[in-house]
């Protein structure tokens, strides 16, 4: 009975040790080690976070390229339609100017003017004040330059008158045929057609 109690004793024992020899030891990773990798995890961030600020600031400037290139191309685009609107009006203008000749031959000659009857008069007038408010519609007005300094840029001389004033020299002293001018969107006067002037001319004795 002794001797069952004691092997069991002693294999109890034995078991324990066994159990003892057998635990494995927990090694804990070295803290320089995470360190490593961590400063690793960030550098590579840093260098990826780094390759997409250039790809957004090279995304940006090619659209601020692509919007200037549009907004210019408009801006063309209406200034071209513009001018193409102008040349159009100027066109118009300048088959309607010989017409404008004719009214104002026909009422230069007060006399004859005054003779035809008065209902054909009035009806005649009216047909051109029609005509001069289409002309003031495209903003184009008469050049009349009588007493005016002579301007290459706005007159056409052709013809010279002598003058005893020396005053009137290089003045415009009557007009020939009546020149007219447009006042464009951007402020710009152009000539359509100058005025066709006889200039005075003074020449001391």
């Amino acid at each position: 009975m002794v001797n069952k109690r004691q092997e069991k004793e002693e294999n109890n024992s034995q078991d324990d040790v066994e159990i003892t020899n057998d635990t494995t030891e927990i090694i804990e990773p070295d803290l320089e080690e995470i360190e490593e990798r961590e400063k690793d995890i960030i550098s590579s961030l840093k260098a990826k976070l780094k390759v997409c600020d250039q790809e957004k600031r090279e995304i940006l400037e090619e659209t601020q390229r692509v919007k200037a290139d549009f907004l210019n191309a408009r801006r063309r685009l209406e200034e071209e339609r513009l001018k193409d609107r102008e040349r159009a009006v100027i066109n118009h203008v300048e088959r309607l100017l010989p017409m404008c000749d004719s009214f104002q031959m026909a009422m230069a000659d007060k006399e004859s003017w005054d003779k035809a009857d008065a209902n054909w008069r009035k009806g005649v007038e009216g047909i051109y004040s029609q005509l001069q408010s289409i002309l003031n519609s495209y903003n184009v007005k008469i050049i009349n330059p009588i007493g005016h300094n002579f301007d290459p840029y706005k007159h056409e001389a052709l013809s010279n008158v002598s003058v005893d004033d020396e005053k009137q020299h290089d003045k415009i002293i009557s007009v020939i045929q009546m020149g007219y001018e447009m006042q464009k969107t951007d402020g710009v006067i152009e000539v359509i057609r100058p005025a066709r002037v006889a200039i005075g001319v003074y020449e001391k004795n």
